[in-house]
């Protein structure tokens, strides 16, 4: 193989020779967001790609690619199945195309297994980080990569924030790139192996997926199963199960909390994040890390960027200078005082705990597909809440834990019903938030969170300025 030509930066070039995968047979399955541009990437790289989709409209965009279009579950073949994250190997149920690759004997890898080796074959020294916990891992992800980015040093981000892993570039030897990991990804990586790598925390979630909470959890830790002595475990410790994890790690662990000291790592007192040399910031000058879910992700971010040698003294600079992510606690609007805040991203309980602990007096818009459990874990956090919205298939359920708590609340139908109605009661005195924070997944009603999000924020900005 010829090696790859390398640009003034370092980087290879997009007219590079590089063909990692040359004389590969891969199967690529799920040709949705990230597959079908992994599948033509492979194919540029010199694998024999064969690309399917169960739905007949993604095999025809692959055909119009020029991609070989075939069911590899009638006769496994090659020598990979490259799964896409959503479509299960085991649980619920085993995919045909996955149970082919099982019979086989054949790897079901994701694409940043593959991005890895690409990377390795180039012969770049490129670090990687990835970043997983149940919730905070996009603010985390892409705080670090603002932080690198701060520095001057050549930085990708994305994973399952952002673009997808085989639409990066290759990096030259000073590259990072930052990776957000689900769980979903983690289970399917098999050679990759991060720098730096970091577990924020765990709670139930996907367990369909994974069988139960010990199946979650192990998927969660495969972040750390390659690393090394000389690499960089950062854990959180305000919660068991992530924290019972640091005697098993064979990286240096590096701890964070978001309100306990860790000698040896990262924390927060208040407002106020420190190390064992002191004062780092106070997150109160930081306006798009509100809450100690972000003093959390902030701990983690600092200890990452230390650990891949960032100066402690940046720091500050760079968390304050941090924009935020559309669909996290975003402020999408303000009238007369009242603001609009965009939590879209909270998908269960635990996300939305984190959000209405950030807020004195919401009104809140909550619902959608429920998790299991619903909202009863927020009970604590029910005082908080003057009023409550409830939309979607789930907010008859949402309702009826409210009212046995005895929480105001009217259930609706649709966010473009909810939304003015929230207002309306925010502008008359309720409270000083709208929070669309729903604590339940999207798919009744939207593609997804972020669909569910930017239709919110439309409904805002398209609210009238003197609104009664």
């Amino acid at each position: 193989m010829t090696p790859p030509d390398r640009n003034a930066e370092g980087n290879v070039g997009p007219s590079s020779r590089h063909w990692p995968f040359l004389g590969q047979r891969i199967a690529v399955v799920g040709l949705g967001k990230a597959g079908l541009p992994a599948a033509r990437r492979l194919r540029e790289w010199g694998a024999e790609v064969t690309a399917w989709d169960d739905k007949a409209p993604a095999r025809a965009e692959a055909e119009a690619a020029g991609l070989r279009v075939a069911d590899p579950a009638l006769a496994f073949i090659h020598d990979a199945l490259l799964l896409s994250p959503g479509i299960p190997h085991v649980l619920p149920r085993v995919h045909p195309a996955a149970a082919a690759a099982q019979a086989a004997g054949r790897p079901i890898l994701s694409d940043v297994e593959f991005l890895y080796r690409a990377v390795r074959a180039s012969g770049s020294k490129a670090r990687f980080v990835g970043i997983t916990g149940t919730n905070g891992k996009s603010t985390t992800t892409a705080l670090l990569a603002h932080l690198i980015a701060r520095a001057g040093i050549p930085v990708e981000v994305g994973g399952n924030l952002g673009p997808a892993a085989l639409d990066m570039p290759l990096l030259g030897d000073d590259g990072i790139y930052v990776l957000e990991m689900s769980s979903y990804m983690l289970e399917r990586i098999e050679t990759l192996r991060f720098n730096c790598a970091a577990m924020l925390n765990l709670s139930a979630d996907h367990l369909d997926r994974h069988g139960d909470m010990a199946g979650y959890r192990a998927a969660k830790a495969r972040i750390f199963a390659t690393q090394r002595g000389e690499d960089t475990a950062v854990l959180g410790m305000d919660d068991a199960g992530t924290a019972g994890l640091r005697g098993e790690l064979a990286a240096r662990v590096v701890p964070i909390s978001a309100s306990m000291p860790q000698p040896g790592g990262f924390w927060a007192t208040g407002s106020l994040l420190r190390d064992d040399s002191g004062l780092i910031a106070d997150l109160s000058t930081c306006p798009t890390l509100p809450g100690e879910h972000n003093a959390q992700n902030a701990a983690a971010a600092c200890a990452m960027a230390t650990a891949l040698g960032l100066r402690r003294n940046d720091l500050a600079d760079g968390l304050r200078s941090y924009p935020g992510l559309p669909h996290r606690q975003e402020l999408v609007g303000e009238i007369r005082g009242i603001r609009f805040v965009n939590d879209s991203k909270a998908t269960n309980a635990d996300s939305t705990a984190k959000a209405l602990a950030s807020y004195d007096l919401v009104v809140w818009i909550a619902g959608g597909t429920g998790k299991e459990g619903g909202i009863e874990s927020l009970a604590p956090l029910f005082p908080r809440v003057a009023e409550a919205f409830l939309i979607g298939q789930d907010g008859g359920i949402f309702a009826a834990t409210l009212a046995e708590h005895g929480v105001a609340h009217r259930r609706l139908e649709t966010l473009a019903e909810a939304v003015p109605a929230a207002a309306a009661a925010a502008l008359g005195g309720a409270a000083p938030v709208v929070l669309l924070s729903p604590a339940a997944a999207s798919w009744d009603q939207f593609t997804g969170f972020d669909q569910r999000g930017d239709h919110f924020r439309s409904l805002v900005q398209s609210l009238p300025e003197g609104q009664d």
